[in-house]
């Protein structure tokens, strides 16, 4: 169960805080009393949730940089002497990465290995979780949810990239952390397709929806007919959180590994369905159209993924139902467009969200 005291006063190092996961993580955490160092690029939409929710104010400090600067990565470490590592900073959409598939892998896996190697060096970090994404698996297309003891793999540069940086993670966990010299363990955390208030990425689905609905026109699917474990962004940081305690309890290396975090199977929807239902709560004449067969790059048709690995070890579990999840955005972007206090409005939905079956 996460509570509040167990991070108070806790020193915390956030890569990718500026992103969307990221501003949400680091809203949590400040708010329970965790000092979080941010690491990571300018926010790379406008607008943003960092800028919307004024994330800035929560932080202990607030380093703007890349991965590939080892020597500013390595200094921000020092000078924030955490606890908790989260690595969240990455190139996190597979049609860019097809666009720059270098910058994509030298981001997701060179920068993975920076990160690590820069922990290395610092001896307070006890517990370090690598986000990564449920595409690392190989994709079979099958109908059965993937485990974590599933191959790994990756079609486009995207997948591939996460993929690499587990074998990065498990590399560095066997060679140099726990029993190999440093203290910290390392455990990796993948989940599925995330939604929620303050996402402005483009060529993602919920964000494409809310802005044609806006804008009073109908919203293009690429791949209606494609299956994704959709979930609120809360369900995987509160995942990511209970990992990283699991992994500072005494016994803490028995979790230093991988885990799912996904929807429960009724959060597996495809496409459509999603954009049909987001058109229902928006309203006003939503419309979605469904594609006209022009070609796009591959993107998996059907990925599930299996949770009781994170059920039975962690005790996590997934508290929203995807029309819970879907109706809390379309909330947040609501209150976004009628000018409310959206650092007030993100706080109120932590809580409510942590009231479910809490």
């Amino acid at each position: 169960m996460l509570k509040a005291r167990d991070w108070e006063d806790t020193s915390v190092f956030l890569t990718g805080h500026t992103g969307f996961k990221g501003s949400w993580l680091a809203l949590w955490l400040s708010e329970w009393g965790a000092r979080v160092h941010g690491y990571a690029l300018p926010p790379s939409t406008e607008p943003s949730l960092f800028e919307q929710a004024r994330v800035a104010e929560m932080l202990a400090s607030d380093t703007r940089a890349d991965l590939a600067d080892r020597s500013a990565l390595q200094t921000a470490l020092q000078k924030a002497r955490p606890t908790v590592v989260f690595h969240l900073a990455a190139q996190a959409l597979v049609r860019p990465s097809y666009a720059d598939p270098l910058a994509t892998f030298a981001t997701n896996v060179m920068g993975t290995a920076h990160l690590l190697e820069a922990v290395r060096q610092v001896d307070s970090v006890k517990a370090v979780v690598v986000v990564t994404t449920d595409k690392v698996y190989d994709n079979r297309e099958w109908v059965y949810p993937y485990r974590e003891s599933d191959a790994l793999g990756g079609h486009d540069p995207y997948s591939a990239s996460k993929g690499a940086a587990e074998i990065v993670a498990a590399s560095y966990r066997a060679s140099f952390f726990h029993a190999k010299g440093h203290a910290a363990r390392v455990a990796t955390a993948r989940a599925g397709n995330v939604i929620g208030g303050g996402d402005w990425a483009p060529e993602r689905l919920v964000p494409d929806c809310l802005a044609a609905f806006a804008e009073g026109r109908p919203v293009q699917l690429r791949f209606p007919g494609a299956v994704r474990p959709w979930q609120h962004v809360l369900e995987p940081l509160s995942g990511y959180m209970a990992l990283a305690q699991a992994l500072l309890a005494k016994d803490g290396e028995r979790v230093a590994k991988g885990f799912n975090f996904g929807p429960e199977a009724s959060g597996d929807a495809t496409v459509g369905e999603v954009a049909e239902r987001m058109a229902r709560l928006w309203g006003e004449n939503a419309r979605v159209d469904m594609p006209d067969g022009t070609h796009h790059p591959h993107e998996a048709g059907l990925l599930r993924l299996d949770i009781t690995k994170a059920r039975a070890e962690l005790g996590w579990r997934p508290r929203w139902t995807l029309d819970e999840a879907l109706g809390a955005t379309v909330d947040w972007h609501r209150a976004w467009r009628n000018g409310q206090d959206m650092a007030g409005f993100t706080r109120t939905q932590i809580q409510q969200y942590l009231k479910v079956g809490g």
